[in-house]
């Protein structure tokens, strides 16, 4: 782990080996602004003119990948994290502490841990209630992916007529959500959808379970993946969403979520996820390159 200043923040810290490296704040957070192979750009979308802000009472984006609580709200949700937080550094992983919200009772905590010799980290996120009543809340989970890539969203096994009648699983629509767009791809396995930066463009979402506990970016040759755990039969926010994508003409996001969880005071919830970057491979726009240039890497991660 080494200290060093970027985007403007004098208190961030590098943590590397010989393929990947992560950079976190303390200035402001929790947040980890950087992601991606040595040598090679970040993975994660930067907001020029809000890199190295701190201060002031607006929720900012920043960029990069954060900690929220669902379900979304304008008055908790957006609660700006543009003050600084405390690290810790404890058998090996590296803790980033909020200070409590004073809106909510909550106190963040991302945990972020490096593999010593893979592209590959384990990225804890706790919610702790701090406050004097219970809260009842899903942990979410938010990568603000760079532009140009495509997400990939797997849908569960599929079946056949007339031997399986009873429905398979749901997608959450939002208001704004218009499938006709031609980002879409609405495959037989798998949910494709491509960002792109036109000004004339609307931003798009949708929602999912996902028991096969992963999603993933695909952007010019390389893959950014996600695991997670998902509960099969826990109750999740957003009419049953353990995994949801959102873009507009400036990102694509990769959420991910846990399960409706009511806290007590003094008790705290966490939400993993593993991080994978792979080279060398191409962006799917269909099932079949999913299955061709996806799907093996997946496999590879989810067995290692």
């Amino acid at each position: 782990m080494q200290r060093i200043d970027y985007g403007g923040w004098p208190n961030c810290y590098r943590l590397a080996n010989d393929v990947m490296k992560l950079i976190v704040t303390t200035d402001v957070g929790p947040r980890i602004v950087h992601c991606g192979f040595i040598g090679a750009d970040n993975e994660f979308k930067e907001y020029p003119d809000e890199l190295g802000k701190t201060g002031g009472e607006d929720w900012r984006i920043y960029g990069g990948h954060r900690l929220w609580h669902a379900p979304e709200d304008k008055a908790r949700t957006y609660f700006p994290d543009n003050s600084p937080v405390k690290l810790e550094h404890r058998d090996g992983a590296v803790h980033l502490l909020q200070a409590v919200e004073t809106t909510t009772g909550l106190q963040k905590e991302v945990e972020v841990r490096l593999a010593p010799d893979a592209a590959h980290a384990t990225v804890t996120h706790r919610l702790r209630n701090v406050g004097s009543q219970p809260i009842t809340l899903a942990p979410w989970a938010l990568s603000v992916m760079a532009p140009g890539g495509t997400a990939i969203v797997p849908l569960p096994p599929r079946g056949s007529h007339p031997e399986d009648l009873p429905p398979g699983n749901s997608l959450t629509l939002w208001k704004y959500t218009d499938m006709s767009d031609a980002r879409w791809v609405w495959g037989r396995k798998y949910v494709l959808l491509r960002q792109d930066s036109n000004p004339t463009i609307k931003p798009q979402k949708i929602g999912a379970a996902v028991p096969s506990g992963w999603i993933a970016y695909a952007r010019a040759d390389r893959l950014f993946l996600k695991t997670f755990q998902h509960e099969p039969a826990a109750l999740y926010p957003d009419m049953g969403c353990s995994v949801e994508i959102f873009t507009n003409t400036e990102m694509l996001e990769l959420e991910t979520l846990g399960p409706v969880t009511r806290l007590a005071p003094g008790q705290a919830v966490d939400h993993v996820e593993h991080w994978w970057l792979f080279r060398d491979g191409q962006v799917p726009r269909n099932d079949a390159e999913v299955d061709e240039y996806i799907l093996p890497r997946v496999q590879v991660a989810m067995t290692s």
